[in-house]
């Protein structure tokens, strides 16, 4: 909870975890501390106002009933905008009625003209990021507000927080998440320097091949690289299933020119399916000397079990978590002089390069499609959309209407829009 003081009155204020995250939640109660709130985290009678972040006001009155709150009108239901709000002012802003979490109105009836409510057409189109397009050139031009309004500044003293810079250092060797960074940051670990100095420590075999290949990971992977390495994997796939198709996917699919790997899905429209074919593409990478590091995660499918009634669920799919060694070209050096070459011929001619890979039955490769493309945000608001717009469970592998109980086909990702009753937005336009 965040206490502030308006007109001689104390607030008392609950940021709702559900969607928001722990992580995030914490980051934000963190932020409130230092912009001089009292932060708390549990509900209780001292609360006036809750704070919630993409939660309709029916789904926070279903939760404080869950809570055994028996008068829920004592509460100010708000949107995470007045949050952001306080924060940009620095100080607890009126909660005025654009902030509130309003009940929804009843449909108006059919006699009258759909013009007369722009206000609410607007409204709910701008509540999910799958009802709006958002290319990269929209994304880019958020940033230049930001420089332009100085509002860089204002979270500065976030990003120069120890903790986050800690975290943020640890996070970025691979196979080191949350939970590993804040045991590191317990034991006074700040640096990466410094985890890799402390032979006490016991890294998994993907952290150690995190911190082997660490400049390269953290490096940016170029659209020219993705490409390279997409030629790399569909050779090897197609030397052992000819009809296969092969997929680029994540931030390059959405028209990114820059990322740190490079996930591709992979399926076969034929009978030719094989099990195998993962562990028989690794195989070929080590003979060829490819292969720096791989973690095959074999398929947990179970038909009966999905859709997953989870928002963020994995999927259950065959994937393959691997480093691979991509080789650039030398530079012609017949023309140094013999110390030159010999210090040219130290130089490592080639690079470490992060791939994921998803093996997807084909009936299930437009949900995957839709899946793995992204952005994140975009996933979550479809998936919320389906669920409290449609009725419907919507995840990587099917589209489930629970009002009619039926799974429904996809053969592609403009089908599945389609079941939905959505405009069909191109990859490159959901970068939310």
């Amino acid at each position: 909870m965040i206490s502030c003081m308006t007109k001689n009155q104390a607030r008392w204020l609950l940021l709702h975890q559900r969607k928001m995250g722990k992580t995030r939640r914490m980051f934000l109660m963190e932020l409130g501390r230092r912009k001089g709130f009292r932060v708390e985290s549990e509900l209780s009678d001292s609360v006036t106002h809750i704070v919630a972040e993409n939660n309709s006001y029916l789904e926070v009155l279903d939760w404080l009933k869950g809570q055994a709150v028996g008068d829920s009108s004592r509460f100010e239901l708000l949107d995470i905008s007045w949050f952001t709000a306080c924060m940009e002012a620095g100080r607890p802003v009126d909660s005025e009625l654009k902030y509130h979490l309003m009940e929804q109105r009843q449909s108006p009836p059919l006699n009258v003209p759909e013009l007369e409510m722009p206000a609410f057409t607007a409204t709910k189109v701008s509540q999910y990021s799958c009802q709006r397009k958002t290319t990269l050139n929209n994304y880019n031009k958020k940033f230049t507000e930001i420089i332009e309004e100085g509002e860089s500044s204002r979270v500065r003293e976030v990003l120069n927080d120890e903790r986050y810079k800690a975290f943020k250092q640890f996070t970025s060797v691979f196979g080191v998440g949350v939970k590993t960074s804040e045991k590191w940051y317990r034991m006074g670990l700040r640096t990466v320097e410094e985890v890799k100095a402390d032979k006490t420590l016991k890294l998994s075999k993907m952290q150690k091949a995190g911190f082997l290949y660490y400049e390269d990971l953290v490096s940016c992977v170029s659209k020219a690289e993705a490409d390279a390495v997409s030629l790399i994997v569909k050779n090897a796939v197609c030397t052992f299933l000819p009809d296969a198709l092969v997929t680029i996917t994540g931030g390059f699919r959405r028209g990114k020119k820059i990322g740190h790997d490079i996930d591709f899905l992979i399926t076969s429209p034929g009978p030719g399916e094989d099990d195998e074919l993962l562990h028989k593409v690794i195989d070929l990478w080590k003979r060829q000397g490819l292969l720096l590091y791989c973690d095959i995660i074999e398929s947990t499918f179970v038909k009966e079990q999905l859709p997953s009634r989870k928002v963020d669920a994995m999927d259950h799919f065959q994937k393959c978590f691997a480093i691979l060694k991509l080789c650039q070209p030398r530079v012609d050096n017949s023309t140094c002089n013999t110390s030159k070459k010999l210090e040219m011929a130290e130089v490592k001619d080639w690079k470490a390069i992060r791939v994921d890979l998803v093996i997807t039955p084909f009936e299930q490769y437009a949900y995957a499609l839709l899946g793995w493309t992204g952005s994140r945000q975009f996933g979550r608001d479809l998936r919320r959309y389906a669920s409290h717009e449609r009725k419907m469970v919507l995840d990587n592998h099917a589209l489930y209407d629970r009002r009619k109980r039926i799974f429904l086909k996809a053969g592609s990702e403009e089908e599945i829009f389609a079941h939905l009753g959505l405009d069909y937005v191109e990859p490159w336009e959901r970068n939310a």
